[in-house]
């Protein structure tokens, strides 16, 4: 397994989004992060059990968090950029320390604010590892994707297996080529109608 970011292949977001929603087929709630996070969860075929973070930079982590302590039957995934985590490092210890086992984060790393005008984060700049900082923070399961084929492997793993997970994927500079309509009223009604389900 890949231990470094310098050593993992540019991959591309839309791409992998879309593997992440045709795997998720029994229930699992998937939270996207601001801007193209979300754009390319919209993109990738809406599902009731997705939420769409429209304007809130940062949280992703958190709400999928809580989804996750309140629905501990449920997968819940949240889908969030490397500036966006970087403005709430503090919920990698938050999820350390409540420990769900159903909770899988997905971190999307181009080193760059893309969303705001693709300012480079400290990622970029100063060799930020942010799984470094998941595992330091004491989520043990916290792994760089290599390529799409141990992407694969280690979301099927996350899938199927207690967490909480932290997989990074680094990405390209590619722009959602979808957008998220801004209905933020009729996102929360369905998903919470969804939550209301059962698994």
């Amino acid at each position: 397994m890949t231990e470094t970011r310098p050593n993992t292949e540019v991959m591309n977001r839309a791409a992998l989004t879309r593997r992440i929603v045709a795997r998720c087929t029994r229930g699992e709630a998937i939270v996207g992060g601001i801007g193209n996070s979300n754009w390319d969860l919209w993109g990738a075929g809406h599902r009731e059990e997705n939420f769409y973070m429209l304007g809130s930079m940062g949280l992703a982590a958190p709400i999928a968090l809580g989804v996750a302590i309140a629905q501990p039957g449920r997968r819940v995934l949240a889908l969030e950029g490397d500036g966006s985590l970087l403005m709430q490092l503090g919920c990698l210890s938050t999820i350390a320390e409540r420990a769900p086992r159903n909770l899988i984060l997905v971190v999307w790393d181009n080193g760059s604010y893309q969303i705001t005008g693709g300012q480079g984060t400290p990622a970029a700049r100063a060799g930020t590892d942010l799984i470094a900082i998941a595992r330091a923070s004491g989520i043990a399961k916290a792994q760089w994707a290599a390529d799409e084929a141990e992407f694969d492997a280690l979301l099927a793993e996350a899938l199927a297996t207690d967490g909480p997970h932290v997989i990074g994927a680094r990405i390209d500079q590619e722009p959602g080529r979808n957008q998220t309509p801004r209905e933020p009223v009729r996102f929360a009604m369905s998903f919470t109608a969804a939550m209301a389900r059962p698994v």
